[in-house]
């Protein structure tokens, strides 16, 4: 399949299309970034690489990393991870308050600010720096050095991060943080800050489609049982409460964030990778997601 033909088709035909979406000016660090930048970068399971766009610039990634430090710890304990946090879709904003108190501080799932929290903190009970650890790791999975923090964005997390000081102050009042909540907030607001470019997402993204094997080092991650569960989770939860729509209509797992970045995979066969700032209400790519529905409508595969 001539993926390169079938990516510059699609950049032509979406970025021709009215965007009315927004970018997310509650954090100001991102509201500085440039609205029109759009890239995409689908790399297949032969690791060759096909660009288009602003794919090789650095964006912020936000909630995508989200899947890390989740396959991370569930690398490191196992089921043990699901006593501390639930595997079912949300059904509200990612940072939403209301579910905690009917579900005794227990977050409904890992990819919505509740459970990335309780995930932070695991990544504080497991590791003896883990803001360095975790940034290794990424590396390792992009097979790229250079990946880093912003730390500008941090620090305008930092400034705005009123709700998930209270989201994380409300989930230890039920015994689900055991560390210190400005230390959990510490790390979360770094991982969140984590720049990379679509193609160094689209690498990272591959342990996913490869089985839980790294193809750069060759090291297993994941077990078989533990890379399906995964991809499960992106598929059920990993769009906010939008993760119904883009199941029905792109058929992919996946994760979005508010930086405007999309990753999804179509195991053993590629990942995809794309950015454009807009936002839809839901907090979603507007571009992102209609590159995705195209990709899967034109080359008429996905996972169903």
């Amino acid at each position: 399949m001539d993926y390169q033909k079938i990516l510059n088709d699609i950049y032509n035909e979406v970025i021709q299309l009215e965007n009315n979406g927004s970018i997310a000016e509650y954090i100001p660090e991102l509201a500085k970034v440039d609205a029109s930048k759009f890239g995409i970068s689908l790399i297949d399971n032969q690791q060759n690489i096909y660009n288009v766009g602003n794919a090789t610039e650095n964006f912020s990634i936000q909630s995508i990393t989200k899947v890390f430090t989740t396959a991370l710890i569930f690398s490191e304990i196992g089921n043990d991870l699901w006593k501390r946090v639930n595997f079912e879709p949300s059904g509200n904003a990612f940072n939403s308050l209301v579910q905690l108190e009917y579900e005794n501080g227990i977050p409904r799932n890992p990819f919505i600010n509740a459970g990335a929290l309780v995930i932070a903190d695991l990544m504080l009970e497991h590791f003896e720096d883990p803001k360095t650890y975790f940034l290794d790791f990424v590396r390792t999975l992009a097979n790229s050095k250079s990946i880093n923090y912003n730390l500008e964005v941090v620090n305008s997390e930092k400034e705005t991060g009123f709700r998930n000081a209270a989201l994380v102050n409300y989930i230890k009042s039920y015994g689900n943080i055991k560390n210190n909540p400005e230390d959990v907030l510490d790390f979360y607001y770094h991982q969140c800050a984590l720049a990379m470019s679509c193609e160094e997402l689209a690498k990272s993204f591959q342990v996913f489609s490869n089985n839980g094997i790294n193809p750069y080092n060759n090291e297993r991650l994941l077990t078989s049982s533990q890379c399906k569960r995964m991809n499960a989770l992106m598929q059920m939860c990993g769009f906010y409460d939008q993760a119904g729509e883009f199941t029905f209509k792109v058929g992919l797992p996946g994760k979005s964030g508010v930086g405007g970045g999309v990753a999804a995979v179509f195991p053993n066969n590629y990942t995809v990778a794309v950015w454009s700032p807009k936002l839809n209400k839901k907090g979603n790519s507007v571009y992102g997601l209609e590159t995705l529905e195209r990709l899967t409508t034109i080359t008429e595969a996905s996972i169903f």
